[in-house]
């Protein structure tokens, strides 16, 4: 732990202030090439094993047939192309989940399209589906092993043409049908807010046509449907009926809000464009009403996977009492460093022994019962 720390230290007052006074999508494609550098060589994963990781049998759980080595995941839209897949394992990610990935090549919105709210720890993307399109990260990904559960999130390209509905689903229909043989679990993503077109399949009857499409598939892994955060609690709750008669496992909730008005952005942060959605801090709130609120529907019939605004352990833990069985984060880790993961999971255990349970799985059955709620 006390590694961590100075390395807490050293990324908060040597890296991230001189990280932050470049383009942020500069900074993060920089990031990326020397990711997928480490990731191929096997001294760098030992070293950064050794400065990040940490793992303890109390945080392993299994979850729809899958192994997970703990539940700290990387939310999609950080490792857009999949090219992270290697290091991952060794900053201490429990699962990974790339992309989203789309039917065809996708250069994405025009730039700038990342901005950072320095002050109120948040993000504003508006990268619109950037990938390199389903065929060609599914030809650069088949024959990897996998060391941690990879999850594959699909969505329509962002263009004209997949705005018309049936050119949407086959999109998303090609997007799936792609990594079916290679992702331990599939994500259906229809909250993007950054696509021509909007966000059209967070209406109950396209999203019947959108499920009914993708249960032809007969996928043998879990599907996840990922969650707008701005509709109210009754619109969300449409959305569920919905879902409830298809081949979906869960929800990952959330995506990002188009909210400007939220009380936790802060009043010196310049909001330079109206466009894209925001990240991190300000969908904590937001992220934990919707779990709570979807945990008291659905119960443990369906899977829930928290994000958006995890900093700490203890905003992982609120989560996961609140009725997530897994988490998500990663703009966490852009204004902490990427030792966050490892301390996330170090603290999970310190506050697992502190609660009096034995291991995670212990916590999300014992603690929701008991309405247990952790406040960072």
């Amino acid at each position: 732990m006390f590694l961590l720390s100075v390395q807490t230290f050293l990324y908060r007052y040597i890296f991230k202030p001189i990280a932050f006074r470049f383009d942020p999508e500069t900074v993060h494609d920089s990031i990326t090439i020397v990711g997928n550098w480490m990731g191929k060589h096997k001294l760098a994963r030992q070293i950064a094993r050794a400065f990040w990781h940490f793992e303890n049998t109390a945080l392993e759980q299994t979850i729809a047939g899958i192994h997970f080595p703990n539940p700290v995941g990387l939310t999609a839209g950080f490792d857009k192309d999949g090219l992270l897949t290697d290091i991952l394992p060794d900053v201490g990610f429990g699962f990974v989940e790339i992309g989203s990935v789309t039917g065809k090549p996708c250069e994405g919105n025009p730039k700038p399209r990342l901005w950072r709210l320095p002050k109120s720890e948040a993000l504003i993307v508006y990268y619109g589906l950037k990938n390199e399109g389903c065929d060609s990260i599914h030809d650069r990904l088949v024959h990897k092993k996998f060391r941690i559960p990879m999850g594959v999130s699909v969505a329509k390209t962002n263009c004209q043409e997949t705005a018309n509905v049936q050119n949407g689903i086959s999109d998303y229909v090609k997007a799936m049908k792609t990594f079916l043989d290679i992702a331990d679990y599939i994500t259906i993503n229809i909250s993007c807010p950054n696509a021509f077109g909007g966000e059209p399949f967070t209406k109950p009857e396209l999203l019947e046509q959108l499920l009914c499409a993708t249960d032809a598939l007969n996928p043998q892994q879990p599907v996840f449907l990922k969650m707008p955060v701005d509709l109210s609690f009754e619109e969300i709750d449409k959305l569920v009926d919905v879902a409830l008669l298809h081949k979906v496992h869960g929800f990952i909730l959330s995506n990002l809000t188009k909210r400007r008005d939220r009380p936790e952005i802060n009043s010196a942060d310049l909001v330079p464009t109206e466009k894209g959605g925001i990240s991190g801090r300000p969908v904590f709130d937001l992220s934990n009403n919707l779990i709570e609120h979807l945990y008291k529907r659905v119960g443990n019939r369906l899977i829930l996977i928290g994000t958006g605004g995890i900093f700490s352990a203890e905003d992982a833990y609120e989560k996961i009492l609140r009725g997530a069985s897994l988490v998500q984060l990663a703009t966490g880790m852009i204004f902490r460093g990427p030792q966050l993961i490892g301390q996330i999971n170090h603290g999970l255990v310190r506050l697992l022994k502190r609660d009096g349970y034995k291991s995670i799985r212990e916590a999300i059955v014992k603690g929701r019962k008991v309405g247990k709620v952790i406040r960072a």
